[in-house]
């Protein structure tokens, strides 16, 4: 009996045990699924930086032309040319910035070369398929502009303005590259097809370097991919950049085009053109948006420009989450340098609330760089009076000698 007894005891005791560890096993569960649905804050991940130790805005902002999203390049003229969204009742125009005195960029002319470089009615389409209601209206928009042996290469994206109410960025569906010889004022529309990229890599935002292209690395073109963790692209508030590269006498060929994968054990990149093993080189959930990088020659780092919009909580939020401009501010603009395309990335600013109504589509154009790359004037769009070609300089102050 006894021995019966301590066996029963034994059982209840396992019973009990069992359903403590079940009750743990809930309490413990809940909570991190909650933490899964819920979207990071607005708070970059990266370390702050130990070569930029501060940043100095001057106290002046200047305003040129009209439309928003300039996507720039230093050309073999020695002008400046960018791809505009959204202006003059076009979806997508071209302008020169002629620019006399590089340390004076606000005094610039700033030159419509052509209002209507692409017909909608040919070119707004869905060509892969990407978006969820094949009713919504598409659109076109610049993506990115690189000059290269007197050649401008365009890359432009279609897209629409959220076709999820959950969570409503804009979505870019399919993109590819354009050529122009003569500086914009006509273009092979045609030199690749429409779905030279899409899913992850529908954007493309090449890497500036200087004039023409000079002073580049090595003799590949590179280009940085605004990607979301669900296999798709987006202008605002994605999770990731990738990067590509291509030899640069070979742009328009999407056979040859590599895509980072991560680094060897010596630490050197390593390449792929299988485009799904494509590794991030930055990543910020849900406020990685369509950033630009250029390269700081005179303290030898890669600066990328990074925006994301949030709400006064800073929860991430889409620009275009509520109707009525509710949501298009703020935005968040974060900085970064980097001794390498492909980072490792540090932070050396941030601003909650950047510009008078959500700056984005930032740049650092480096023929607006000076020699010693202590000063640089950033180029951004935004809501409302920032609806054009916004200039502010910006003055670096460096923690070691670069």
């Amino acid at each position: 009996m006894k021995r019966n007894s301590i066996a029963h005891l034994r059982q209840e005791d396992a019973i009990e045990i069992a359903r403590g560890l079940a009750l743990l096993f809930l309490l413990m569960w809940r909570p991190a699924t909650a933490r899964c649905q819920q979207s990071p804050k607005a708070i970059p991940p990266q370390p702050k930086s130990t070569v930029i130790a501060g940043v100095t805005w001057d106290q002046h902002r200047f305003h040129k032309a009209d439309g928003d999203t300039w996507q720039m390049t230093w050309a073999a003229d020695g002008n400046l040319y960018a791809a505009v969204g959204d202006s003059q009742y076009s979806p997508l125009n071209f302008w020169r910035i002629v620019t006399k005195d590089s340390t004076k960029p606000n005094k610039s002319a700033v030159l419509l070369v052509d209002n209507t470089p692409f017909d909608c009615a040919v070119y707004c389409k869905d060509v892969t398929h990407a978006q969820s209601d094949p009713k919504i209206r598409v659109s076109i928009k610049p993506a990115g502009l690189l000059s290269v042996n007197g050649t401008l290469y365009l890359s432009v994206e279609t897209m629409n303005y959220g076709d999820n109410p959950a969570f409503n960025r804009q979505h870019n569906l399919n993109g590819w590259i354009v050529t122009s010889t003569d500086f914009g004022k006509t273009w092979n529309r045609e030199a690749t097809p429409m779905t030279f990229f899409k899913g992850r890599l529908a954007s493309a935002e090449f890497l500036e370097f200087g004039k023409d292209y000079a002073g580049a690395r090595d003799d590949y073109v590179y280009a940085y991919f605004t990607s979301a963790d669900n296999g798709q692209s987006y202008w605002d508030n994605g999770d990731c950049l990738l990067l590509g590269r291509v030899p640069k006498g070979k742009i328009l060929q999407r056979d040859v085009w590599e895509f980072y994968k991560g680094l060897a054990r010596e630490g050197q990149p390593l390449w792929t053109k299988d485009e799904g093993e494509a590794a991030p080189v930055f990543r910020y959930p849900r406020m990685t948006s369509e950033d630009h990088v250029s390269y700081n020659s005179g303290i030898r780092r890669y600066i990328l420009a990074n925006y994301g919009f949030h709400d006064e909580n800073l929860n991430p939020r889409p620009n275009h989450q509520l109707p009525d401009y509710q949501s298009n501010c703020p935005s968040q603009l974060t900085l970064f340098e980097a001794p390498e395309p492909w980072g490792p990335w540090s932070l050396f600013y941030r601003d909650d609330a950047a510009g008078h109504c959500g700056t984005y589509s930032a740049s650092f154009p480096t023929a607006f760089m000076s020699a010693d790359g202590k000063t640089m004037w950033m180029v951004s769009s935004g809501t409302f009076e920032d609806y054009n070609f916004t200039l502010e300089k910006v003055s670096l102050e460096l923690a070691t000698a670069p």
